[in-house]
């Protein structure tokens, strides 16, 4: 059956090719409505070349689709919604709906119903449900089954279309009734259309009638037979399967209306196509054309007439006239024998004429007649063309004469400045050329003339001037001086020693346009142009006067851009320079050809210079010491004109020196309750400084001095006897001093009484021993031969040569003392000292302690910290022992 399909689709079932079908769902059971729970096999068969294989379901219900695919072509389901498939090889079904119901009553129909079908409505009912079944169409009562359940419907037509439901009577209540069905009976194929080969045949010639019909997809599979009739008479012997019908000759008493009947294969089912009336022809015989007058000479004005005729009468016969196969005219004729035509001569009307009869059954020509009209040659024309655009040396010239009017065949002749050049003879219409090689002799007048027996015509002279193409351009650049420089005013001139003007001149910087300029009568052009750095590169120009370009020479230009101002930066290892490090300089101008040199300056004394042959800047290091502070700048030259830099100060920073703590206080034996003054000072160092005092390695607070140190005042109780010591710190490294010891001796009642007299006393005694200790010590080195080279017995108090007098304690009050670190003419030896100032007004303070030492002081404490040689040890811890 499935071939059977197949076969139908291919074959010209009504006369024409069917188009592709799409696939089609049946179902079995072959109702659309079933009880829930029950199932409904879906059969998807396609119309494609490919057998049943992978099929694909689209399910659709409540807005949802699901999509699955099967191997086979079948598909078993129990839900109702949507359904439709796709053959392999075929489109996409229609939709085909499926209720499983879950009602007490149902009304089953089949899914398509088609005309001369056998129809079964089924009404089903549960348990519940008595059937004493009802039928209705459209709400009216059709038949009452009683208990079957079946209403059968022998031959569907259109008649049976509408809606349909059944009612039945449930046990315990009341009537029930079904889901409505609508049936609407197709057409299992559409009306048959009569195609004929000809509808107008000659007599004589065959005629091919062919029914034309499609079948329903879901009715492929039916067989028809087809039926031909002229007017009312069935044409062969019968119906047949066949869709075509052939006449093998067509007479004119065959004319008539001819109409085609296909009907299934029971005749269950037929339908009629429309009439087609066809008319039999009887084709004219050849007419025979007429000139007139005939031996007339034929020229221009002359009046002719042209007569078209067939030998056989006919009530109505077209007549057309050709010229050289182009009609002319036509005219119909009724009840008389040809037709005729009339009109005067022109040199058009030369050539071959015939005419046509066609009564209605297919038209015939005449025999060709032809006719010459002789005319005089007016007069003709010369041009001049040439394969280039202008006309220059070597160029190929071609002349051209053409007479617009004369018979053939015409002679032409050419000539140049009353020269012959040739001639020619044309016996077609478009004249007659001839060609050469052009040279600079060919300059002047050109005319042709043109005779075709009837006197010769001259045409206009036609003057030729030729143009000689330009030779290759010479470029030169002209700048005010040696070396262009930006900003400098570049002449660029270009010129073409030989070509015929008007010469266009166009100017190029690497391929790029700068401008062009047209020299009317020959010459030299030029372009200006205001120098920038992007100017560098490759310059040319390019001469044409429209027969060839020409390209000049490529020239190179360099444009020197003169060094902007340099920017100097410096560069240390750290944010400030320090003693010691190393400086980079760097000078760089950021505009400015290369090479370029730089010079660096301090102070405008040259430090040196760098060159820098690929542009970028120039560096130069300095190892810093205190004598490069100051200003430095640096300068940049690259030959045109030197730029100098902003000026830079540098400060090189010096790192402090290690502090010396002096200690001041009103009385020689300090007491609780004496003001005491921390003097700090570093003898070397940048400012600003930092000064940390301490006592006991605890800080006692700061101060910070641009110079000549720093100060700090402490009110004396028990507990600052100890060591003290300070810091300095400007940023580079903190310094710290020696540590300086003081004795501090607390007073009860009477600063003056007995017991700082005996404090003061014990204080000499023991420097006293000390002095002993010490020039004992002198004594055996000298006695012993080992006298260092300075005599280290000396003290630093031996530079006053009086010994000083001490007094009671109210004289003794009066003495100031001065503690301080001390390093004797540089040597490797450090102690401590306390001096006493005698002055008259008791708060004066010395601020510096070699002025002290320069003024009469006295050493009352003194204490070794350092002793690295034999003659540092011979110092005294005192040099005298004070008196009371």
């Amino acid at each position: 059956m499935l071939l059977w399909v197949i076969l139908l689709v291919l074959a010209p079932v009504s006369g024409q090719f069917v188009r592709t079908y799409k696939s089609i769902i049946f179902l079995q059971p072959p109702w659309t409505t079933v009880f829930r729970g029950e199932r409904v096999n879906l059969t998807c068969k396609g119309f494609g070349f490919y057998s049943s294989q992978k099929t694909k379901w689209y399910y659709r219900h409540l807005g949802k689709e699901i999509s699955r695919e099967t191997q086979k072509n079948t598909l078993e389901v129990q839900e109702s919604g949507e359904y439709r498939c796709q053959a392999q090889g075929s489109p996409l079904s229609s939709p085909v709906y499926l209720d499983f119901s879950s009602a007490s009553l149902i009304l089953q129909a089949p899914l398509s119903v088609f005309e001369g079908d056998s129809v079964v409505l089924r009404c089903r009912a549960k348990a519940e449900v008595t059937l004493k079944t009802t039928i209705y169409k459209n709400e009216n009562v059709l038949a009452f089954l009683n208990k079957t359940t079946d209403f059968h419907i022998s031959h569907a037509s259109l008649k049976d279309n509408g809606a349909y439901r059944c009612t039945g009577y449930k046990e315990t209540c009341c009537l029930v009734s079904s889901n409505t069905v609508k049936i609407q009976v197709q057409e299992s194929f559409t009306r048959p259309v009569l195609r004929v080969s000809s509808f107008q045949p000659i007599s004589g010639s065959p005629v091919t009638l062919t029914c034309e019909t499609r079948l329903s997809l879901e009715r492929s599979d039916v067989p028809l037979q087809f039926c031909f009739f002229r007017n009312d008479q069935m044409l062969g012997s019968g119906c047949s399967l066949s869709p075509k019908f052939q006449i093998t000759a067509m007479w004119s008493k065959d004319s008539g209306f001819y109409w085609c009947k296909a009907a299934t294969m029971c005749y269950n089912t037929t339908s009629n196509s429309l009439r087609s009336w066809i008319q039999v022809l009887i084709p004219a015989s050849h007419p025979v054309l007429t000139l007139s007058p005939e031996k007339a000479l034929n020229f221009e004005g002359t009046k002719v007439k042209l007569h078209c005729e067939t030998q056989e009468d006919s009530l109505r016969t077209l007549y057309k006239f050709y010229h050289d196969g182009v009609p002319l005219r036509y005219k119909s004729v009724r009840c008389e024998k040809g037709a005729s035509i009339s009109f005067s001569l022109t040199t058009e009307h030369s050539g071959n004429y015939y005419c046509t009869a066609d009564n209605g059954h297919g038209a015939k020509p005449s025999e060709a007649v032809s006719l010459s009209v002789t005319v005089p040659v007016s007069r003709p024309v010369l041009t001049l063309s040439s394969a280039e655009d202008l006309i220059s040396e070597g160029a190929k010239l071609t002349l051209h004469c053409e007479a617009q009017r004369g018979s053939l065949p015409i002679v032409y002749q050419f000539h140049h400045e009353d020269a012959s050049l040739g001639n020619r003879s044309a016996h077609s219409a478009g004249g007659v050329a001839i060609s050469f090689s052009l040279t600079a002799d060919h300059s002047g007048n050109y005319y042709c003339t043109a005779n075709n027996g009837f006197g010769p015509q001259r045409s206009e002279a036609v003057s030729l001037s030729i143009t000689v193409p330009v030779s290759r351009p010479i470029l030169t650049l002209r700048v005010p001086r040696a070396q262009a420089v930006v900003g400098d005013l570049l002449e660029l001139r270009c010129e073409a020693l030989r070509g015929s003007p008007p010469i266009m001149y166009w100017f190029y910087h690497e391929d790029v346009t700068l401008g062009s300029s047209s020299v009317p009568s020959g010459g030299e052009a030029s372009f200006n142009l205001s120098l920038t750095a992007e100017h560098s590169g490759n310059y040319s120009c390019e001469a044409n006067n429209g027969l060839v370009a020409q390209h000049s020479d490529t020239i190179s230009l360099s444009v020197i851009v003169p060094v902007s101002r340099p920017i100097l930066t410096f560069r240390a290892p750290r944010a400030q320079a320090v003693v010691g490090d190393l400086l980079e300089l760097h000078c760089e101008a950021l505009r400015g050809s290369s090479p370029i040199l730089y010079w660096f300056y301090h102070e405008d004394v040259t430090l040196g210079k760098i060159s820098a042959p690929s542009g970028g800047g120039a560096y130069f290091n300095l190892s810093l010491t205190t004598e490069h502070s100051g200003i430095y700048s640096c300068e940049a030259d690259n030959g045109l004109e030197a730029q100098r830099s902003e000026m830079v100060t540098l400060k090189v920073a010096v790192p402090v020196s290690r502090p010396v703590l002096t200690l001041r206080a009103p009385r020689a034996q300090v007491a609780v309750g004496d003001l005491l003054e921390l003097h700090c000072e570093a003898l070397r160092g940048s400012p600003l400084i930092l000064y940390q005092f301490y006592h006991e390695d605890v800080t006692l607070g700061n101060s910070s001095a641009l110079s000549g140190g720093a100060f700090f005042n402490l009110s004396l109780t028990a507990e600052h006897s100890g060591n003290y010591s300070c810091e300095a710190d400007n940023g580079l490294g903190a310094q710290r001093s020696e540590t300086v010891t003081l004795y501090l001796t607390g007073l009860t009642e009477n600063r003056s009484g007995p017991v700082a007299t005996g404090v003061t006393g014990g204080l000499l005694s023991l420097a006293g021993l000390a002095a002993g200790a010490l020039l004992l010590y002198c004594w055996l080195s000298r006695k012993a031969g080992r006298e260092p080279a300075s005599d280290p017995c000396r003290s630093p108090s031996d530079l006053d040569s009086q010994e000083p007098t001490y007094h009671n304690v109210p004289a003794w009050e009066e003495l100031q003392p001065v503690y301080s670190n001390v390093n004797p003419r540089g040597e490797n030896v450090v102690y401590s000292e306390v001096r006493i100032i005698q002055e008259k007004k008791k708060h004066a303070v010395a601020s510096n302690p070699r002025h002290l030492r320069n003024k009469g002081s006295r050493i009352i404490y003194s204490e070794v910290k350092v002793a690295s040689t034999p003659a540092s040890r011979c110092l005294f811890l005192a040099s005298s022992a004070p008196h009371r």
